[in-house]
């Protein structure tokens, strides 16, 4: 009995350990600024270039940044790693894809930070900056020809699906209150077009590990 006891006291030190050293520095924020070409981000390499260099200059180094976009062939869910994830003030966001997914997530405005831990403008704010581009359907998978020709085109030809970081839009439907499927962008994919409905070009990023 005391060797058992002994077991299960040092198992429940070790998950004590475990639980005490996760890492919950920045893995998660929305970008402070776009490319300045609207929904032409270079592509996913664009894209995740940008959130390594907006992570690295608010100091955050030794993690594999993603942007969380789908496109034609590829699911975000698929780009962002297992989680969790943390946002700039060490808040969880989510546990893991499936959570992240999940109506519990905790993307909020006030958790939706951007990289330098600020919050970003929401719905009723001058400028208003809700609209996040995914090109995502509410579980994460692509949607077709919304993607603003796979993050390269930025005139006023095509369309982005877009999500509410602050969870908030015109009516209490369930797509005004997502944070990565709520309506596609409105006359084309520019920078321009992008503001015109409450937008800026920005974006998730994730850590993968």
């Amino acid at each position: 009995m005391r060797r058992l006891l002994l077991v299960t006291a040092a198992a429940s030190l070790a998950a004590i350990g475990v639980a005490s050293s996760q890492d919950t520095t920045m893995s998660f924020f929305v970008t402070s600024v776009g490319s300045g070409k609207g929904a032409d981000l270079g592509g996913l390499a664009g894209a995740d270039a940008h959130c390594a260099s907006l992570a690295e200059a608010a100091g955050v180094a030794g993690k594999t940044w993603r942007a969380y976009l789908s496109t034609s062939d590829t699911d975000a869910r698929d780009r962002i790693g297992k989680g969790p994830w943390f946002n700039a003030k060490g808040v969880k966001i989510a546990d893991d894809v499936a959570s992240l997914h999940s109506d519990p997530n905790a993307i909020t405005k006030q958790t939706a930070l951007d990289e330098k831990g600020e919050v970003v403008n929401g719905r009723g704010d001058k400028p208003n900056r809700h609209d996040i581009l995914t090109g995502s359907k509410p579980d994460g998978t692509k949607i077709a020809d919304q993607t603003c020709g796979d993050w390269t085109v930025s005139g006023a030809e095509g369309a982005a699906m877009t999500g509410h970081h602050d969870r908030t839009g015109l009516d209490d439907s369930a797509a005004a209150k997502s944070w990565n499927s709520s309506h596609v962008s409105r006359g084309g994919c520019s920078q321009e077009a992008l503001r015109s409905t409450g937008g800026d070009g920005l974006f998730y990023c994730f850590a993968v590990n």
